[in-house]
């Protein structure tokens, strides 16, 4: 099964990778490392790469650390917590399109509740144009990756929370820690199975997150505001080259980076228990 489903198409991707297609998708024959050679011949991989580097960065962190603030208060015992839990889980179980596609109403510059809500507080002066603007597309587009994000990653974290036993605290406590001193000395250093499973999951799923970046996005003409993903997929499909190698090609190379980042990241975490 893993066969099947991981490595026929991982091996059909590097085959297509390393070939020459018509503008119709035939195979024209073997050109070697030439796609990859092209690839980095390409203007606008630079800004791409940059795009992907924030875009990743930007929606994991803030995902983090938003997370085991909602975990930390969905932990404690209020009327309601049950409700609230529940809720929180809908942006995450919805589908990426449809939450995108409500985040491109909100943002509407004519009727998009932001903006409407925005001038009534006299925040703005006037509506913003949030996904046609370069200065605002990109922190439009982060903001809906967070809110997609924090629901798994609140998950994954209090389930740590629920893993930590509460004699722990007790000691702290006698111990004369201040609430402060034993989040910060107890409870993220036992968070950090967690925290470890909620990153590296997380870059996987924001690297790999096309509908949303596709869906905020598709209005901008070239290249400017793309990510790796749908960068591949406009190559493959949508510009005028329509080239199916180059697009293998980086899809190859969108595979190695996912995986060298998440190699980085365990060898440093590793890293760091080792010195503790």
């Amino acid at each position: 099964m893993i066969a099947a489903v991981v490595g026929y198409p991982a091996a059909a991707l590097v085959r297509a990778s390393l070939g020459r297609y018509s503008i119709t998708g035939l195979y024209q024959g073997s050109v070697g490392a030439g796609n990859y050679a092209r690839l980095l011949e390409q203007e606008a991989l630079p800004t791409v790469l940059a795009n992907t580097v924030v875009w990743v960065t930007t929606v994991v962190v803030v995902a983090i650390v938003v997370s085991l603030g909602t975990a930390q208060l969905l932990n404690e015992r209020f009327p309601g917590q049950r409700l609230v839990r529940w809720a929180l889980i809908v942006p995450w179980a919805a589908s990426l399109v449809m939450t995108a596609k409500l985040f491109v109403w909100i943002y509407d510059y004519y009727f998009g509740i932001l903006n409407h809500a925005l001038t009534t507080l006299h925040i703005i002066a006037e509506p913003v144009d949030w996904l046609g603007n370069d200065a605002t597309v990109m922190g439009a587009m982060i903001v809906v990756g967070v809110f997609v994000s924090l629901p798994f990653t609140t998950y994954v974290v209090l389930a740590g929370l629920a893993a930590i036993p509460g004699e722990v605290y007790e000691a702290a406590r006698v111990d004369g820690a201040s609430a402060w001193r034993a989040y910060r000395s107890v409870t993220l250093p036992l968070l950090r199975p967690a925290l470890l499973v909620a990153t590296v999951l997380n870059v996987i799923y924001v690297f790999n997150s096309f509908p949303i970046v596709w869906t905020l996005n598709d209005r901008n003409p070239g290249f400017a505001h793309d990510t790796m993903i749908t960068y591949m997929y406009k190559i493959a499909f949508k510009s005028s080259l329509r080239d199916v190698g180059l697009a293998a090609a980086l899809g190859v190379v969108n595979v190695l980076v996912i995986l060298l980042a998440v190699a980085f990241y365990l060898r440093t975490v590793s890293w760091r228990e080792a010195e503790a």
